[in-house]
C-alpha cells in the first residue's frame, strides 16, 4: 500500500462514519446543565498573602468551576481563539471537510496521523465525553457528537460552551479561573495581547500556558496574531504593536502548604464562600526567608534518606507563637496533605519533657536517683506488659537529668506511675496537648497520636518560662469592602511556674550536649539549646523537638500508611540533622540568646553520685537547678567538708549510654 492510501483510508472510513451512523449515537451527548456552575461574582479579586515584612507569598483562589456568558467574554479573546483553532467556525456543521484535507495532506507529509483537522465542536466534544488517544474509534463518535451537538447549540452556544469548559493549565478550567490564575483578572479586564495568549493555550495546555516556558509561550502567541492577521481580524500594524505589547503574568505563589492553612483559617472565621468572593489581603504570620529555608532544608533532609518518604517542619516565635514556617510533606504537588497541621502519629520518646516536667511539679528533682531495674505490669487475658529500654541494656541507677538525655524508657514508665496517669493526661491538657489514655502507663512510650503543631505548640511554656502561645498563622485581614483591618493578637497565657519551666529546660539542654541527638552538641556550643528526640516502637515515625530563647521548632518524618522506617532509623538521625540545618540557618542574623533564670529557680553545687550539697573534699561536683524548695539542704555524708557555694561550675556529663527510644 502507498503512503497516500495508507493513511487516506482511515479518513475515508471517518467520512463513512459521518455519514451513515450520526443519528443512532446521538443520545451519548447530554444537555449541559448550567445551574450546576456557580455565578461569578462581578468585581471579585483573589485573596493575597503577604509575609509578616510585607512580601508577596500567593494568593489564594476559588477551586470551583464558573460559567461566564459568551457575550462577557472579550470578543477579541472570541476571535482569537477562532482564528488558530477553527478559522471556518461560522461555516461548518461541527466538521469540517476543507480542515480534515488540509490535516490529511499534513499527515501524508508527516508519514504520520499527527492532525486530525478538529473544529472547536469537535475539541468541545473530546474534551466533555471522550479521550485523547488517537484512534479511528474516537474520531468517529467525535465527529457525530459534533454533527448533533450543531444540531441542538447555536455556534453561541457552543463557543460559549468550549470556554468554559476547556483546560487552560494548572488546573485552570474555564475561561474565568484562567483570567484568574494568570492575570488577577475578570475576563472583561484582560488586554488584547493576554487574549492571543490565552487563546493559543488549549493546543497544549501544559506546553503553552503561561507559566511555562516563555519563549514557547511567545511563539505561540505571535503564531495566533499572524492568524488573525491572515485572516484579517487585525491589521499588520496591530499585530506588530501586540507583539510588543508587555503581559504581566502573576508568578505563582511559594508556601503551598502555608497558604492551604491560612484558607482553611479563613474558612473557619468567615466560611467557605469566603473564598469564592475574594477581596481580602492577609498579612500571615511567616516570615518568608525561613519558609524558603524549611522547603529546602526537609526536602533535602529527607530526600537523603528515601524518596518514598514523608515529612513535616514548623518553626515558632516563642515571644508569639507567630507560625513563622510551617512545611506540610515533601512536595505539595505530589501530596497537598498538610502533615506540619493535622497528621496525628505517635510522638513517641518526645513525649517525655512533658511527663518529667510534671514529676517536677509533683516536687521531684532534676537529682532525683531512678533505678532501671526490669518491671512488668499486668494486662487482659493474663498478659503482661514488660517496657524495655532501646537496645534492651539496663544501666542501672540514673538521675533523672540522666534519665532523659538517655531516653531511658523503664524509668519514665516508673516516673510515671509514681505521679499518677490522670494527673499528667491533666497536666498535659493544660498544655494544650489533649491526651486520650488516661488510664495507660504507656502514655510514657508516646503511644497517643498528636500533631507536630500540638506539640510543638505543648512545648513552648517550657522554652518561655511557663507562657503557651497558641499557633498564629494570620496577624491581620484587609477587608476591601468595607475597606476595615482586622487584627488577630498573640493568644498567650501562663500555664507552667517559670521556675519548673527553667529546671526542665535545663535537664533538656543535655539531650543535645551528650543525649540522644548528641549530634547537635556542635550547635549546642554555640547557642544555648533544648530539645528532645522521639522514635516509636518498630522505627515508625521519628521527631525531633527543640528550642533557643528565640524560636521552636519541630521536625517529624515517617510513611504516610504507618511502617517501619528501619532499624536505626531514629528522631536522632533523622530529623534532629534536619533541625540543625534549618536553626543555623533561621538565627544566623540573630544574637546569642541564653535561657533567663527566674528568681525562684536556684543553682547549687552537688555531688553527683549522692544528689547532696557538694563539700570541698567531693572528686566530683555540678552545677544542679531546683525550683526553690526543692534544692538539698544536707552536704555530701560520703566526703565531709566545707559546703561550696556558686559561682557553679560546668556540669560532668556522665558516659554516653543510651537506655530508651531515641
Amino acid at each position: 500500500m502507498t503512503v497516500i492510501g495508507k493513511w487516506l483510508n482511515p479518513w475515508i472510513f471517518v467520512a463513512m462514519g459521518f455519514l451513515l451512523v450520526a443519528g443512532p449515537i446521538a443520545p451519548l451527548w447530554a444537555q449541559e446543565d448550567r445551574a450546576s456552575y456557580p455565578p461569578v461574582l462581578p468585581g471579585y479579586s483573589s485573596i493575597k498573602v503577604f509575609d509578616r515584612e510585607g512580601r508577596f507569598v500567593g494568593r489564594i483562589l476559588p477551586e470551583k468551576r464558573y460559567w461566564i456568558p459568551i457575550d462577557q467574554i472579550p470578543p477579541f479573546l472570541q476571535k482569537a481563539l477562532i482564528a488558530v483553532e477553527d478559522a471556518r467556525f461560522y461555516e461548518h456543521g461541527g466538521i469540517d471537510i476543507r480542515g480534515i484535507t488540509r490535516a490529511l495532506v499534513r499527515d501524508v507529509v508527516k508519514g504520520k496521523m499527527a492532525e486530525g483537522g478538529s473544529t472547536i465542536t469537535q475539541q468541545l466534544i473530546k474534551n466533555k465525553y471522550l479521550t485523547s488517544e488517537k484512534t479511528l474509534q474516537r474520531k468517529v463518535k467525535e465527529g457525530i457528537l459534533a454533527l448533533e451537538y450543531e444540531r441542538k447549540y447555536t455556534k453561541k452556544q457552543i463557543l460559549e460552551m468550549y470556554f468554559n469548559e476547556v483546560l487552560f493549565g494548572n488546573g485552570a478550567w474555564g475561561i474565568v479561573q484562567a483570567a484568574r490564575l494568570y492575570f488577577d483578572k475578570y475576563p472583561q479586564e484582560l488586554t488584547e495581547a493576554e487574549c492571543a495568549l490565552l487563546a493559543g493555550v488549549p493546543k497544549a495546555p501544559s506546553r503553552y500556558n503561561p507559566l511555562g516556558n516563555p519563549a514557547k509561550i511567545r511563539d505561540r502567541k505571535n503564531l495566533v496574531l499572524k492568524r488573525m492577521r491572515e485572516l484579517k481580524m487585525i491589521t499588520p500594524a496591530q499585530e506588530k504593536a501586540l507583539r510588543v505589547q508587555p503581559i504581566a503574568v502573576v508568578q505563582p505563589g511559594a508556601a503551598p502548604y502555608y497558604l492551604a492553612h491560612v484558607r482553611n483559617k479563613l474558612v473557619e472565621r468567615y466560611g467557605a464562600q469566603i473564598i469564592e468572593q475574594g477581596g481580602l489581603e492577609v498579612t500571615a504570620a511567616m516570615d518568608l526567608r525561613l519558609q524558603r529555608i524549611a522547603e529546602k532544608v526537609l526536602r533535602e533532609g529527607i530526600g537523603r534518606v528515601s524518596s518514598q518518604l514523608q515529612g513535616a517542619i514548623l518553626c515558632l516565635d516563642l515571644q508569639t507563637g507567630d507560625v513563622l514556617a510551617a512545611v506540610g510533606g515533601v512536595d505539595f504537588a505530589r501530596s497537598p496533605y498538610n502533615r506540619a497541621f493535622y497528621a496525628k502519629r505517635q510522638p513517641g520518646s518526645s513525649i517525655k519533657p512533658l511527663i518529667y516536667a510534671a514529676a517536677l511539679e509533683k516536687g521531684y528533682t532534676a537529682a532525683s536517683r531512678w533505678n532501671d531495674e526490669p518491671v512488668s505490669y499486668p494486662r487482659s487475658h493474663h498478659e503482661t506488659w514488660k517496657p524495655r529500654n532501646y537496645g534492651g541494656t539496663l544501666y542501672g541507677e540514673q538521675t533523672l537529668r540522666q534519665a532523659l538525655a538517655h531516653s531511658n524508657n523503664i524509668i519514665t514508665v516508673k516516673l510515671l506511675e509514681a505521679i499518677g496517669v490522670p494527673y499528667f493526661v491533666q497536666f498535659a491538657g493544660d498544655l494544650g496537648l489533649s491526651l486520650r489514655s488516661p488510664n495507660d502507663l504507656s502514655l510514657a512510650l508516646g503511644t497517643d497520636e498528636v500533631t507536630l503543631s500540638d506539640l510543638v505548640a505543648a512545648y513552648t511554656p517550657l522554652a518561655t518560662g511557663g507562657l503557651r502561645s497558641e499557633p498564629r498563622t494570620i496577624i491581620r485581614i484587609f477587608e476591601k469592602h468595607p475597606n476595615t483591618w482586622t487584627e488577630i493578637p498573640p493568644a498567650i497565657k501562663p500555664v507552667l511556674s517559670p521556675a519548673l519551666a527553667f529546671v526542665t529546660t535545663q535537664m533538656m539542654r543535655d539531650v543535645l550536649t551528650y543525649g540522644t541527638a548528641k549530634s547537635l552538641s556542635g550547635f549546642a556550643q554555640r547557642r544555648p539549646a533544648a530539645g528532645k528526640t522521639g522514635t516509636t516502637d518498630d522505627y515508625r515515625d521519628a521527631w525531633f523537638i527543640g528550642y533557643t530563647p528565640q524560636f521552636i521548632t519541630g521536625v517529624w518524618a515517617g510513611y504516610d500508611k504507618p511502617r517501619s522506617l528501619g532499624k536505626g532509623f531514629t528522631g536522632g538521625a533523622i530529623c534532629a540533622p534536619i533541625w540543625g540545618r534549618f536553626m543555623d540557618q533561621a538565627l544566623a542574623d540573630r544574637p546569642v540568646a541564653d535561657f533567663s533564670k527566674p528568681d525562684t529557680a536556684v543553682s547549687v553545687l552537688i555531688d553527683p553520685a549522692t544528689g547532696d550539697l557538694a563539700t570541698s573534699e567531693c572528686p566530683l561536683k555540678m552545677e544542679e537547678f531546683y525550683v526553690v524548695g526543692t534544692q538539698p539542704t544536707q552536704p555530701c555524708p560520703r566526703h565531709p567538708g566545707e559546703v561550696l557555694m556558686p559561682p557553679p561550675v560546668s556540669p560532668q556529663p556522665p558516659p554516653p549510654q543510651t537506655g530508651g527510644q531515641p
